[in-house]
């Protein structure tokens, strides 16, 4: 059966509209990437990756910033990807579908969308001054896991949702624990989708800056972190020094620039990570689909 004339046309201009949306995304995206390579690949060095700042931050490398983002981003995994994963388990798998759970869904989903700024906030009240962590990568991290935390939550039950209930069915049918049959049938089949989304959340907390700018980055610290409650440096708060607080801005913008490289081939690398450790997954036939 034929289209109406109509129908199609109408069909064909929304079709055009949504390619000409991803041409212009794509085409700004460009032009970014295409600024900063040009202008921070020259930079990029051995001694550059290697090497603190000297001079006031206006020669030497970032390597105390990459330790500093490394380091943090450990934290708060350990903080979010446990309790995230925990809680998607929980809400999907054994809490009652009432209107207590719908209102707990309803609020992790609006922690998604609360200003990284106010999560800042909230880690200099609890992390450094109600736990006394002080401002240290390990306030950081925690408030940098918090800040994960929903989007972890999210992504996981989701995943959680995509295995069909007869998966649970057949396990219990055959006398299988809860549990058994959560650990046997359906997490094998979840993982790739909750690690996929947990990756990419923690690759958006490592560009984060306004958290760490309250908990524990500091603006010029060439030396190594000697443990997790001492200050740091990172790559986003040191990015955003060069660019907008340094004194002499024209003669730290390559190292800006450089800076802002390397922060994009890191979280670029975790988002590649996330796609390859599920194409893994999937061609094992661990996951469905």
């Amino acid at each position: 059966m034929k289209k109406p004339k109509r129908l199609k046309i109408t069909e064909t201009l929304g079709f055009l509209t949504l390619r000409l949306c991803m041409a212009c995304v794509a085409m700004i995206l460009i032009v970014i990437f295409y600024d900063i390579i040009t202008k921070g690949a020259g930079v990029i060095s051995w001694d550059f990756l290697t090497k603190p700042p000297v001079d006031g931050m206006t020669k030497g490398g970032i390597f105390p910033a990459i330790v500093g983002t490394f380091f943090t981003t450990i934290i708060t995994a350990l903080l979010s990807v446990p309790l995230g994963m925990g809680c998607a388990i929980y809400l999907n798998e054994y809490a009652k579908d009432d209107g207590l759970t719908r209102f707990i869904r309803m609020s992790i989903r609006n922690l998604s969308g609360v200003p990284s700024i106010v999560y800042g906030l909230f880690g200099v009240a609890l992390f450094v001054e109600a736990c006394h962590f002080g401002t240290s990568i390990l306030a950081a991290g925690s408030t940098l896991g918090l800040m994960t935390l929903p989007l972890t939550i999210t992504a996981s039950e989701e995943a959680l949702k995509t295995v069909p209930r007869a998966y649970r069915e057949g396990s219990l049918a055959l006398g299988a624990t809860k549990w058994q049959a959560i650990w046997t049938n359906v997490l094998p089949y979840a993982v790739p989708g909750m690690l996929t989304g947990t990756i990419l959340g923690l690759s958006r907390a490592a560009g984060e800056t306004a958290p760490i700018l309250f908990t524990g980055a500091a603006f010029f610290l060439p030396d190594i972190p000697n443990s997790i409650l001492s200050q740091f440096m990172a790559l986003p708060y040191h990015l955003y020094i060069m660019s907008t607080q340094h004194h002499n801005i024209e003669l730290v913008r390559p190292i800006a620039y450089g800076t802002a490289l390397v922060l994009i081939v890191l979280i670029f690398s975790m988002n590649l990570m996330a796609i390859i450790i599920r194409y893994h997954l999937r061609k094992k036939g661990i996951a469905h689909g």
